[in-house]
């Protein structure tokens, strides 16, 4: 693996390469053999901030003159039935244009039919038991379409480096354990969640919430919060200091709060200490939403 060259001049001006296929791709991102750091965000589009976030650490880790990828590709494998496929944003113009400021050299938007040239995948990888529990029980086989992508996403862009956001904190710790267990060639790299001003955390699902809906969507974040400023008083003060917020909630149809031990995502157990997930999903009018904080457990 190259090493990232020594920063100090002034970034470059990079416009971004817009890609369609493989070999489009491969040809852009590795337009000649010298050998340098290269790094792979992973979205399904609508990029935000929160993306922009993640495309600025991949530069930040690579260099000045690594090279970095964003793939935008809604896959369908990860949408269940009656879930939001056909009404999830698609926006690639402006997703182009955040890549291509926040230090992205090439995009890449392959069809379904590129990904998938012989129709959906016979063949898939399970996530097995850490894919069943929480978003994997309100998501059946959710888990299983991303990592099926996402392994195909690394065959395709084989980078040093893949950027994931920790909002998504249960695929985070999902891919992490399948690039272990299945030896990929990579790191994979945690950015921490980027957020409003106010805590709500990004994402690319608040558009649909109307003025109303945004307000109340805060009482995810702020029992989140409550929890954390808990963590010292063990893990019943966590649990209870982030349920009494979202008890006195209007809105808020919840469906799971959970204090999670990350390396198997497992409910933590009493008397649990160490650093630990403090999760949450709920639906806000018809819009879904999840968030996380991690927080040490004393």
């Amino acid at each position: 693996m190259a090493r990232p060259k020594p920063a100090g001049k002034a970034p470059k001006v990079r416009k971004a390469e817009l890609t369609h296929s493989v070999e489009e791709f491969e040809a852009a991102f590795w337009p000649d053999e010298q050998p340098v750091d290269n790094a792979v965000v992973m979205t399904m589009g609508a990029l935000h901030e929160g993306h922009a976030t993640l495309i600025r650490a991949a530069r930040k880790q690579v260099g000045r003159d690594g090279r970095v990828a964003v793939t935008v590709f809604v896959n369908p494998l990860q949408f269940g039935a009656g879930e939001d496929l056909d009404r999830y944003p698609r926006t690639l113009e402006a997703d182009l244009q955040l890549a291509e400021e926040n230090g992205a050299d090439v995009v890449f938007a392959p069809g379904v039919e590129e990904v998938y040239p012989n129709g959906e995948p016979r063949v898939r990888l399970a996530a097995g038991p850490m894919g069943e529990r929480f978003e994997g029980a309100s998501r059946p086989g959710h888990f299983d379409g991303m990592l099926t992508v996402v392994a195909k996403l690394l065959h395709i862009t084989d980078p040093d480096y893949a950027f994931f956001g920790e909002k998504d904190a249960q695929q985070l710790a999902i891919v992490q354990r399948m690039v272990a267990d299945l030896d990929f060639d990579v790191e994979i790299v945690g950015v921490p969640t980027a957020r409003e001003a106010d805590g709500l955390a990004l994402s690319s699902r608040n558009r649909f919430l109307s003025e109303g809906e945004r307000e109340q969507a805060l009482a995810l974040s702020r029992a989140l919060f409550a929890g954390r400023d808990a963590a010292a008083q063990g893990v019943e003060a966590v649990r209870a200091a982030a349920a009494q917020v979202l008890d006195a909630a209007d809105g808020v149809d919840l469906d799971y709060l959970a204090l999670i031990d990350p390396h198997d995502f497992v409910e933590a157990p009493a008397g649990f200490q160490g650093e630990a997930v403090l999760a949450v999903a709920a639906k806000v009018g018809p819009t879904r939403l999840i968030d996380n904080v991690r927080i040490i457990v004393r």
